[in-house]
């Protein structure tokens, strides 16, 4: 079978972390291009695996060999970089937040469905075993009604491993639009999407305390009512300053669910019997040296292009994960409950 072409758009962490080392994994892939304003470090990237390096993203898409396009840039140039590859007829892995408003996101659905290209949004919490182990589980019936929720995700902020450290362009407006809730909270709201189901109604408080200097946001407390009726918290935060909590409880019927709460296995299933389950599981992957690298997002991506299926987190799914936090700003500003 002929090897599908990738084309990598940004080479800072999140490329050099995720991305090309997943691609150059995957035997059905040839990284051919990769591209960087910072023209050092797409040809460090470019001597590494083999491509060709470019300083302009237009040069890219615009070659004939290239058949898929990573978008990792910053968050104000998901949108427009995506729909010009869209556009170019190449299908697109784009980082997360997708977009910084529902209008961009919609464009870029409608390029893709234009275009019968591939978008993916590179939400990775849908590959955690932990993760899909607890939805089954919950799917099965077995723990009965869900009760409540609460969903974390926080670390020291994006200068601890951001390629630029405090100079990233993760603490500029602008180019950010939305800091840990886009960083992180977004990866919970598809998490709990995925879990629970959409969601129907969004509170919140999205402050500024930690960093200083930047008009992003770092710390966040979301409200959120699931269309099913249950309720829970989501919280995201850059000012946990030392390691992290990516953890997800769940508060059911019959029992008390443990996602990634423990350090030593990544589910445990209390049963109100005083039965308690430990299940031993991949790890959640982890930027820390020596961890696990693999997201799956990528092999689920080349598989869904090779075998010609619906990506398990499209367009529309990055879109109503994305709506969430926008639902959470806005009702930060208005002070009110915000619907969806």
């Amino acid at each position: 079978m002929t090897k599908i072409k990738v084309g990598v758009i940004g080479c800072g962490s999140i490329a050099r972390r995720r991305h090309l080392i997943e691609y150059a994994k995957n035997e059905n892939v040839d990284i051919v291009a990769v591209c960087d304003v910072v023209k050092s470090r797409a040809i460090e990237m470019a001597e590494k695996y083999g491509a060709n390096a470019f300083e302009q993203y237009e040069e890219v898409i615009k070659l004939a060999e290239v058949d898929v396009i990573s978008v990792c840039l910053p968050n104000n140039l998901h949108a427009p970089v995506s729909i010009a590859a869209l556009n170019a007829g190449k299908h697109v892995l784009c980082e997360k937040p997708m977009a910084t408003s529902r209008e961009e996101a919609e464009k870029m659905i409608e390029a893709a469905k234009q275009n019968d290209k591939i978008l993916m949004i590179a939400h990775n919490q849908r590959f955690v075993s932990s993760h899909q182990k607890a939805k089954q589980i919950i799917e099965s019936g077995e723990i009965g009604k869900i009760y409540s929720f609460r969903t974390t995700f926080g670390h020291p902020g994006p200068e601890r491993w951001s390629i630029d450290g405090r100079n990233s362009w993760f603490f500029e407006k602008e180019q950010a639009f939305i800091g840990a809730l886009g960083d992180l909270g977004v990866h919970k709201s598809d998490l709990i999407r995925y879990l629970l189901g959409d969601v129907a109604e969004v509170s919140a408080f999205v402050e500024t305390s930690s960093k200083g200097d930047t008009k992003v946001d770092d710390n966040a407390v979301v409200i959120l009512k699931m269309e099913s009726g249950v309720i829970g918290t989501l919280a995201a935060s850059w000012s946990y300053v030392t390691g992290g909590d990516n953890s997800t409880i769940i508060y059911t019927e019959n029992a008390v669910l443990r996602l990634e709460d423990d350090p030593g296995h990544s589910l445990i299933v209390q049963y109100k019997t005083g039965e308690v389950v430990k299940y031993q599981l991949d790890k959640i992957q982890t930027n820390d040296e020596g961890g696990q690298t693999n997201t799956h997002v990528i092999d689920h991506f080349i598989d869904s292009i090779i075998n010609k299926k619906t990506p398990l987190i499209t367009g529309e799914e990055g879109k109503r994960s994305l709506e969430v936090i926008l639902a959470a700003l806005e009702s930060n500003e208005t002070k009110k409950v915000v619907k969806i």
